[in-house]
């Protein structure tokens, strides 16, 4: 009787959160339809008032030039959604980082697979900003059971990168360790075709509630701590799964140039590979989810460690990270630490993690395991994830609590601050965080742009004020 107890209630578990996350994501679609046909009115019924300012001439003078060239002279700096996220195009016009953009002259939004790997993530960000075919790798590619071969980007959107035009880098949750990977590729030098790669493509590294060293949001929703790589056989994860598959077997086109998950490389069509590879899919025998070529697994905790084995912290390169968290502590326990402040996403998500406990039967992740560490969260990413790369070997780090404890900023260091914010509070709706969320973007821009320069060539303009 207990057992069937305690079945309902996962059941109803598993219910209650598929209706919120189907809730959010319809009201996160509905507003970017919403959007785009406002605007496509705004657009007809301005129309005539437009073209007679621009018959008008208007008289704009030669200071817009002047402007963009210095603009150009500029690194980018390139933003990198997270898991579900999207870049410019998708979703019309909603931003993913709520239109944080536009408070700098030269930043780019990449549009990555929303749910595909973190490898495969990197090796697209490589060509969407140096331009051609995405290539995953021969033996990747195989191994994983898609097409070497992916997009094709006609023109890079920053094709002079190299070590005398770096670039700085903004990660938002799972996108932050997609930027570490990419420049340990860069590092290794990975790409064929570009032999002369290196770590110092990349000026800084910022990350914005970034997923390093795993969270434990990832067995809450299905997967299994065992291995961190499977799935349990009833679960969020699963319902999520078929959703994709269905969504990609269908492949409407207008649909997926709206949204799309990023896993075209995996030929899940209708048109190839018909009703039978749709059942290999569903049934768990082809596909992305088969061969765990995917997001989730390397956001486990062992998946974590598994890739920051290979990950370094370089010493040319400048690093800073914005740990976020909505738990405090009461009477020995750990709790939300607000209701109003926490997306209704999140609320339930913020209980369920402080509540977490490792299965005792079950070795843990690492040496030295303790459930009590990943207490605090912010709903989707265990605070202690998201400090620094300390997993499975600490990098070198220091705490910011005030502006002297990061003036001047020294590369090779994972600079990191803790903030009070649930995961989704600097993205999708500027309006949540308020005065916040300019002051989060406001410094990570001005760290870019006014403190963060190397004493060798490239030199940056206030180089000699250091």
């Amino acid at each position: 009787m207990i057992r069937f107890g305690i079945l309902y209630l996962q059941l109803l578990e598993l219910f209650a959160n598929s209706v919120v996350h189907l809730a959010y994501g319809f009201y996160i679609f509905s507003s970017a339809v919403s959007g785009d046909l406002y605007q496509a009115f705004r657009e007809c019924c301005f129309l005539n008032e437009r073209v007679v300012q621009v018959e008008s001439g208007g008289g704009g003078g030669g200071g817009g030039g002047e402007a963009a060239a210095k603009a150009n002279d500029l690194p980018p700096i390139v933003l990198v959604h997270g898991i579900f996220g999207f870049g410019k195009g998708k979703l019309g016009g909603l931003s993913y980082f709520a239109g944080a953009e536009k408070k700098d002259e030269r930043v780019l939004v990449p549009d990555l697979g929303s749910l595909t790997s973190i490898y495969d993530r990197a090796r697209e960000l490589f060509y969407y900003l140096k331009g051609g075919r995405v290539d995953f790798g021969e033996e990747h590619s195989s191994t994983c059971g898609h097409s070497q071969f992916g997009r094709v980007y006609e023109r890079g959107h920053y094709p002079e990168w190299d070590e005398d035009h770096p670039i700085h880098f903004v990660g938002h949750s799972a996108g932050a360790q997609v930027v570490r990977v990419l420049q340990q590729m860069l590092a290794n030098k990975e790409f064929k075709g570009y032999e002369n790669t290196s770590e110092n493509w990349v000026l800084s590294i910022t990350s914005l509630s970034g997923a390093f060293n795993g969270t434990t949001r990832t067995y809450l929703d299905g997967m299994n701590p065992e291995d961190g790589r499977t799935m349990k056989a009833v679960c969020l994860l699963q319902l999520c799964r078929l959703g994709v598959v269905v969504y990609d077997w269908l492949d409407i086109p207008w649909l997926k140039a709206y949204y799309n998950f990023g896993f075209d490389h995996f030929g899940l069509s209708w048109k190839q590979i018909g009703i039978s590879g749709l059942a290999d899919c569903i049934m768990g025998k082809r596909g992305p989810f088969a061969t765990g070529d995917w997001i989730l697994p390397d956001l486990t905790i062992q998946g974590s460690i598994s890739l920051n084995r290979n990950l370094q912290t370089f010493p040319n390169t400048f690093y800073f990270s914005y740990a976020t968290r909505r738990t405090r502590r009461i009477f020995g326990f750990t709790l939300p630490s607000s209701i109003l402040g926490i997306h209704p996403l999140f609320l339930i998500r913020v209980l369920q993690m402080t509540q977490w406990n490792h299965p005792p039967d079950v070795p843990p992740p690492y040496k030295g395991y303790r459930d009590e560490d990943w207490r605090d969260n912010d709903g989707a990413l265990n605070t202690i994830s998201m400090t620094y790369p300390r997993l499975p070997v600490e990098h070198p780090h220091q705490r910011v609590v005030g502006d002297s404890d990061c003036h001047p900023l020294r590369p090779g260091i994972w600079y990191y601050k803790v903030v009070e914010a649930d995961h989704i509070l600097f993205i999708v709706n500027r309006e949540r965080a308020g005065v916040q969320f300019d002051l989060i973007y406001d410094s990570i821009f001005q760290r870019c742009r006014k403190h963060v320069f190397r004493n060798s060539p490239p030199t940056m303009p206030n180089q000699l004020s250091h």
